[in-house]
């Protein structure tokens, strides 16, 4: 018999219960056993969702990151955040956020780095090494869940990030070589494996994504070793790689002596024949077979005619799952009224994903006659999908295919228009600005639910928008700051906001997933080809500088990163519906410029996130995202001002294809890294303005003055000083205004001192 089983579920809730609890924790609203309720609740209404599968996640749940809960078992804990606490999660949300709810101002430490979980929208916190790192393992958490998960009837398969994988995620912090610590790590491991054995587990998911990467001769040789070492591990590991194909890996693979091994079917399919002629007459192959990453609705009998073969060959050695952890995906559809019909025909999250796993292994275990209904049913709404004619637009498809390249370049070089710009708009040196958002108070979001509702007028909700960019332009005005924003209360969020005004998609009413901690995103259903009606930001900006001399940013989302985060089509190539929305932002920045807006920035916070996990294969990306964000900023005139930002992703690496891209000043994250992207400066010479993050946006602590000078100096060292601006590592709608003015006070003032050094 095919056996089920799934890699990790969204921990979140389908309520976002876990965000709400943990955000009145952090504002000491509640107490900490509140906090560890809802948690338990939720893991068991998660394992009664889960109880049809043969085999449970354990240890997939979190309370800000998966990574994160594995340094902490593994006592991997930055020296900064030891203090004496009452218990060991206050510690935790110290290194996740830079305090706990019950440290005050002045025992605030640096948080962890934040940086993309491989080419995903989540964020994980990346474990720190020294050469004098030791490991004190503690799997307290992961034991209690796994009794949790027993007390309720269904089979335990505790989830763990892999030894090598955990090396390979982190940051050394002096230039030791983190794989020096392996055989520490892997004693660490054993004694977790033996732990767990005793707990009655019988099967242990051990996750190594770094499978799916390029990997160099001494990785590999880590991965062999490691494995060695666990020949007689007294549980089953099923070793899980996702997110991309093995290639030159299968091998290294095969040889591990584990009992199992997971496949991403849906993006490594390639990889199974090559996998099942290697694999051993007693281990298991998983195989990934529904899309863990997207929200379209499996074709079941395409999937099975190619997966019958090799379970008559497996038989009972066949696993069936999702091709990586369902984290990436909402949690369920029940909560969708609003959706029309059809296309929530097309769509399956978390809770359907595991509904088409289940008929799959009927399939395949009782034959196709006795789940008929369910493949006929589901063909229908695959034939429906592909046929409709909501889905095609041709002249939208004509606009494409006359792109020239013309239409991909400035007019003129960048010190040409570097002088223009300055003469219409003189800036002081270390120009200081934000990146868009300020915060999303809860009257604004009332404000929005009741205009929605249809209980707010049009006019009185524009005159309460209005309000709030009066308030945000003045008390800009008041700090000083000298290129503002409109602060963005109009936008649910980056990328909702512009699909909403776009046709082309769809939009869910429950459909969040996690980004990091509790910050959790509702990604727009890219469902057919894109087109702008009508102008989406105008009326605000123009509205905004009518309020103020001093120059206001237009603010908008780049094609690749609406692209990267919403669920796109997977009936053509990314690289068209990426060119599609191109030609969508480039008409809204025309608008801008006609109407007198002088800067304009386009955010590409996702560009890197898009970019595919082996290197050869980035110049094709590259090829398509940086021509697509050049199709949309450069129809401008030279003194028109190109701004682009990004965030939270290592960049080092691409830096040459950001330069090609040609905006006129890019906004970087580099304060949670301490100036680690400076390093792509020592070979490379960046030739237009940037402005290096100083203010951790993602963390409640307030910058101080100067640390933001140290920053910035370490900044000027690599990079002329008339090129750099002052700003914070991204938008700020997720903090208070009490924690803002105060930041962006000491970012001004320290703007100020280094003026007066310069």
């Amino acid at each position: 018999m095919v056996r089920t089983h799934n890699l990790g579920f969204p921990r979140i809730g389908g309520k976002r219960e876990l965000k709400f609890a943990l955000e009145r924790y952090w504002k000491n609203q509640i107490p900490q056993q509140a906090l560890l309720e809802t948690g338990l609740e939720l893991r068991q209404r998660h394992w009664e969702q889960l109880s049809n599968l043969d085999l449970v996640p354990v240890g997939d749940f979190s309370y800000y990151d998966q990574v994160l809960d594995m340094s902490f078992m593994l006592g991997n804990i930055p020296k900064r955040a030891h203090r004496s606490l009452a218990n060991e999660l206050d510690q935790y949300f110290r290194v996740a956020r830079g305090r706990s709810p019950k440290d005050s101002e002045s025992q605030c430490v640096h948080a962890g780095e934040m940086t993309k979980w491989f080419d995903t929208n989540y964020h994980y916190i990346a474990p720190e090494f020294t050469s004098d790192t030791a490991f004190s393992l503690n799997p307290n958490r992961l034991l209690q869940q796994i009794e949790e998960a027993k007390a309720m009837g269904v089979n335990p398969k505790p989830v763990l990030v892999g030894p090598v994988s955990y090396l390979w995620l982190g940051k050394s912090k002096d230039s030791s070589d983190r794989l020096e610590l392996l055989p520490k790590l892997l004693s660490a491991y054993k004694e977790l494996l033996q732990k767990l054995a005793s707990a009655g587990v019988q099967w242990v998911q051990i996750d190594e994504p770094i499978l799916v990467t390029e990997l160099d001769e001494s990785w590999c040789e880590a991965i062999k070793v490691s494995y060695q070492a666990f020949d007689k591990s007294p549980v089953k590991l099923l070793l899980a790689s996702y997110f991309g194909e093995l290639k030159e890996n299968q091998s290294l693979l095969c040889d591990l002596p584990v009992s199992g091994i997971h496949l991403d079917a849906i993006n490594g399919q390639d990889d199974i024949s090559g996998i099942m002629a290697q694999l051993k007459d007693d281990q298991v192959l998983s195989l990934g077979v529904i899309n863990g990453r997207n929200i379209w609705k499996t074709n079941l009998t395409q999937t099975l005619n190619w997966l019958e073969p090799i379970a008559q060959q497996l038989k009972s050695r066949l696993w069936l799952a999702p091709s990586c952890s369902l984290l990436h995906v909402p949690v369920g559809l029940a909560n969708e009224t609003q959706l029309e019909h059809d296309i929530k025909s097309w769509l399956a999250f978390a809770i359907q994903k595991l509904d088409e796993l289940n008929v799959l292994s009927m399939a395949l275990n009782s034959g196709r006659a006795s789940v008929q209904q369910q493949l006929d049913d589901n063909a229908a709404a695959v034939a429906q999908r592909a046929s409709s004619e909501r889905v095609h637009n041709h002249v939208v498809k004509a606009s494409v295919a006359a792109l020239h390249s013309q239409m991909e370049k400035r007019q003129s070089d960048y010190t040409i228009r570097a002088d223009q710009q300055r003469q219409i708009r003189p800036l002081p040196k270390f120009p200081t600005t934000t990146i868009g958002s300020f915060p999303q108070t809860n009257e604004i979001r009332q404000a929005r639910l009741r205009f929605r509702k249809g209980e707010l007028s049009q006019a009185d909700y524009t005159k309460f928008i209005q309000g709030e960019i009066r308030y945000a332009i003045k008390e800009q005005e008041k700090l000083g700051l000298d290129v503002l924003v409109h602060g963005e209360a109009e936008r649910n969020d980056m990328v909702e906001y512009f699909g909403q005004q776009l046709q082309g998609y769809a939009f869910s009413q429950s459909g969040w997933v996690q980004s990091y901690g509790s910050r959790c995103v509702k990604p727009p259903i890219l469902f057919g080809d894109i087109s702008r009606p009508k102008s989406m930001t105008v009326e605000w900006i123009k509205y905004a500088q009518s309020l103020t001399e001093k120059p206001v940013k237009g603010m908008l989302t780049g094609p690749v990163t609406i692209l990267n985060w919403s669920f796109v089509r997977d009936d053509q190539p990314r690289s068209i519906s990426c060119l599609q929305l191109a030609l969508a932002i480039r008409e809204e920045v025309l608008d801008l410029e006609r109407e007198g807006v002088g800067i304009i920035q386009i955010d590409e916070a996702a560009l890197r996130e898009g970019l595919p996990l082996r290197a050869k294969q980035w110049p094709g990306y590259l090829g398509w995202a940086i021509r697509s964000f050049c199709i949309a900023a450069n129809g401008v005139k030279d003194e028109t001002q190109i701004h682009t930002h990004m965030c939270y992703s290592e960049f080092n690496d691409i830096i040459e294809a950001i330069a090609s891209m040609d905006a006129d000043v890019v906004t970087i994250e580099t304060s949670r890294s301490d100036m680690e992207l400076l390093g792509a400066f020592d070979d490379f010479q960046y030739p237009n303005e940037i402005g290096p993050g100083v203010y951790d946006i993602h963390s409640p602590n307030v910058p101080e003055e100067d640390q933001i000078i140290n920053l910035m100096t370490l900044a000027a060292q690599k990079i002329p000083e008339a090129r750099l601006w002052i700003n914070p590592d991204c938008g700020l709608k997720t903090r208070t205004w009490e924690e803002v003015v105060p930041a962006l006070q000491n970012m001004v003032a320290a703007a100020q001192r280094l003026r007066e050094i310069a």
